[in-house]
């Protein structure tokens, strides 16, 4: 399945590890979903929750980020639309390039003993969708995982979007506040410079109006994930994006 990244107003990132809403069909209501998670996830929890999206929404775009390669199989690839791999700007060289060439050359050189079964490099590879990262709560645990010790200031937040778009040419650029609303001034910079790339925020979206700011701000979407997880109702808010700002196809 193709993804559209600019027609993507609402993203649901799902942790496997977090125990989920009594009724998943909240799920109707947003525009792609993102399976990806660092404290005690397995490859079990995420082969067994992506299944259970990919069944009750076969036509749903979905993405898997995974934190280490062991959340890599040949049931998470099969199922999966594309795999999220993300090159922080703010990070140690680890989270720069260290661990692409390290994933890849496992991949290369032991595919068959990562995934656990016979599985074509091409197979993995072609799912891969590099995103440039921008981790801006340096008290989260993606910040203390990737090696983050300041977030970036608007002037570097534009540098970096401007390096995605014209030096790396990813598909994607993703501002991060963990569970903290950022505002919207690294949105606004960021925005300044992308034609192609998408630009994705996250951080403490609870509200349709938080939502809907932030996509004036020039977002292209918005990813929620601690209130689908703690807060039904308030998940269910975020969904209710100003028509103004949903794009249409």
């Amino acid at each position: 399945m193709n993804i559209n990244w600019k027609t993507t107003n609402h993203i649901t990132k799902i942790d496997p590890a977090k125990s989920f809403p009594t009724d998943i069909g909240v799920l109707e209501d947003t525009d792609l979903v993102i399976i990806g998670g660092s404290d005690g996830v397995t490859r079990a929890d995420t082969e067994t929750t992506i299944q259970q999206i990919r069944e009750s929404f076969p036509d749903l775009p979905l993405v898997q980020e995974p934190y280490a390669p062991v959340q890599i199989s040949s049931e998470t690839t099969a199922n999966v639309d594309w795999i999220i791999v993300p090159v922080v700007f703010n990070g140690d060289r680890d989270h720069f390039v260290g661990n692409h060439v390290r994933m890849l050359s496992q991949l290369g050189s032991d595919l068959e003993g990562l995934l656990g079964q016979d599985i074509s490099v091409m197979d993995v590879v072609e799912k891969l969708v590099p995103v440039g990262y921008v981790i801006q709560n340096i008290n989260s645990k993606a910040a203390t995982i990737a090696g983050v010790s300041e977030p970036l200031s608007v002037a570097q937040v534009r540098g970096a979007a401007l390096a995605t778009e014209i030096l790396y040419d990813f598909p994607v650029f993703y501002v991060d506040y963990a569970e903290r609303f950022g505002g919207t001034a690294d949105t606004v910079a960021a925005a300044t410079y992308f034609e192609d790339t998408a630009l994705l925020y996250s951080g403490g979206i609870d509200s349709a109006q938080k939502a809907t700011d932030v996509l004036a701000a020039g977002a292209d979407g918005v990813i929620v994930d601690k209130c689908f997880h703690e807060d039904v109702e308030a998940f269910t808010r975020t969904t209710r994006i100003s028509p103004s700002q949903r794009t249409l196809e």
